[in-house]
């Protein structure tokens, strides 16, 4: 079962030396910090659901009858030694359609392609040298296979699960990231977080529950500090205070005990945390292509 490592915090202690009583001297000059990685975090716009009926996103009946209106955003972490793409969205080519597309209970709708917004950055999918999502679900992998030249960073349970039959026997949305099979792979092995730059200033965290192998991704960036993109944590605003656990998660006890890995990791860390499916979450990032710093 996965858990999440302690996290500890460390600080530099600088010493100033004494002067002699009878003479004057001066105090070594202290040895700068190590300034953080230059960490950017761009929030892209990557579809809109509308939910007739929320029931499935609670397994207490609290959502019931609910119609909500859910976004569906990727995220750009730029850091000096490469590019992340955290999340791929839906699939662009529902931009063609003004209307989007209705697909049980969810009206979905896509403002801009993805490599339109990339563009705007001189940014092509070949471009990105690392590619994770959160989890396997449409609306996260929607565009997954336009990234198979990237390093896909995945944990394995979650790329077994993103091949087993049943995914594989989906017409629709398994060709959208099949090519993700042959790409480049590094795996999430054991419990620890994945430290993507080697410098602890963006971490793949192992929060099973909602799928096999989900997980939520820290930046931590030069002013606004930690930040937490949660994936599929919490869809509907008030879930993450009522701890409520949608219908389909895969291990209702897992998703609780990730719920509290993450809470107290924010607590420890006084970390944003973004519910990544809350409205009010998104409009509170810079617009794009303004960055987060």
């Amino acid at each position: 079962m996965k858990f999440l490592a302690s996290a500890a915090a460390a600080a530099l202690l600088l010493c100033a030396c004494a002067s002699a009583p009878d003479m004057e001297a001066a105090a070594p000059e202290a040895a700068a910090a190590p300034e953080a990685p230059a960490v950017l975090l761009y929030a892209m716009d990557c579809g809109r659901l509308t939910v007739s009926d929320a029931d499935m996103f609670a397994d207490d009946g609290a959502y019931a009858g609910v119609t909500r209106d859910l976004v569906d955003p990727c995220y750009l972490i730029r850091h000096p030694d490469g590019d992340l793409l955290w999340d791929a969205g839906l699939p662009q080519m529902l931009a063609d359609l003004p209307d989007g597309m209705t697909s049980g209970p969810f009206q979905l709708r896509v403002p801009m392609k993805l490599t339109d917004q990339l563009a705007q950055l001189s940014l092509t999918p070949a471009d990105i040298e690392y590619f994770s999502v959160s989890h396997s679900h449409f609306d996260h992998i929607g565009n997954g296979g336009l990234f198979a030249g990237s390093i896909w960073i995945v944990d394995p349970d979650e790329r077994a699960y993103a091949f087993r039959d049943e995914a594989r026997a989906d017409a629709q949305v398994f060709p959208l990231y099949a090519a993700l099979e042959n790409a480049q792979t590094r795996l999430i092995e054991g419990d620890a977080p994945f430290d993507v730059f080697g410098d602890g200033s963006v971490q793949i965290i192992p929060t099973p529950g909602h799928t096999p192998g989900h997980t939520v991704l820290m930046a931590t960036l030069a002013d606004a500090g930690p930040v937490l993109l949660t994936g599929d944590m919490y869809h509907i605003a008030e879930s993450r205070e009522a701890r409520r656990v949608p219908r389909f998660n895969v291990d209702r006890a897992q998703t609780l005990e990730s719920m509290d890995r993450i809470e107290a990791l924010a607590a420890a860390t006084g970390a944003r945390v973004v519910r990544q499916h809350v409205p009010e979450d998104f409009e509170a990032m810079p617009r794009f292509p303004e960055p987060l710093r």
